[in-house]
């Protein structure tokens, strides 16, 4: 897809860069064709959704909604990257969120993408399941369309309100965007979800 980078695959499909370029016979300077499929360890980039991310497979039910959806974003005229990310920006700011953690957690996510689609069904730039935009519609008191780029952020935004209310600490919250809030209380942060945080964590110090 047009935009598409090694790192950004990469941190989409939970996979290091250096473990993509060895599976695809590439160096870390190589340029990627709009077309192009790659390969990535657990599965194949193909312009719709596989069924792995992070070594886990999903079910066949959330894999097909997670197509239809990406198929319907792929046919709909979405804002750029840097359009996205001014929305976020606008959001965090709305929500009083921490603009740079709301960057962060987009650009890990999707990298501004809002046509990114994960085989957990994880929609658009803020990547939200459909239950959690259930719930973030309940969170902001109307339906969020998680397809509605405008709404995708919100969504996402409004999450990341709730994680950080009442001076949570930023980890805790990070890791119940990535793991779920209610699976950090309960088992801690997974591994991938300490990776998860660092990389956030990183990140916000180029927003």
């Amino acid at each position: 897809m047009s935009g598409d980078t090694l790192s950004g695959i990469a941190s989409k499909h939970g996979v290091s860069v250096s473990d993509l370029v060895k599976a695809n016979g590439l160096s870390s300077a190589s340029l990627i064709r709009i077309g192009q499929k790659a390969t990535v360890p657990g599965g194949t980039v193909t312009g719709l959704v596989g069924d792995t991310f992070a070594g886990r497979t999903y079910a066949a039910g959330t894999v097909g909604a997670a197509n239809q959806n990406k198929a319907t974003l792929n046919a709909m005229t979405v804002p750029s990257r840097d359009q996205m990310q001014s929305m976020v920006v606008a959001a965090a700011n709305r929500y009083r969120v921490d603009p740079a953690l709301a960057q962060a957690i987009a650009f890990q996510e999707s990298g501004f993408n809002m046509r990114a689609v994960s085989p957990a069904n994880a929609v658009g730039v803020m990547q939200v399941i459909p239950t959690s935009g259930e719930w973030a519609s309940d969170l902001v008191g109307r339906d969020l369309n998680l397809l509605n780029p405008v709404d995708n952020v919100e969504a996402g935004v409004a999450i990341l309100k709730h994680l950080t209310r009442g001076g949570r600490a930023l980890d805790t919250a990070i890791a119940g965007y990535y793991q779920g809030e209610a699976g950090v209380a309960k088992y801690g942060m997974y591994s991938d979800t300490k990776q998860y945080v660092a990389s956030v964590k990183s990140l916000m110090g180029r927003f």
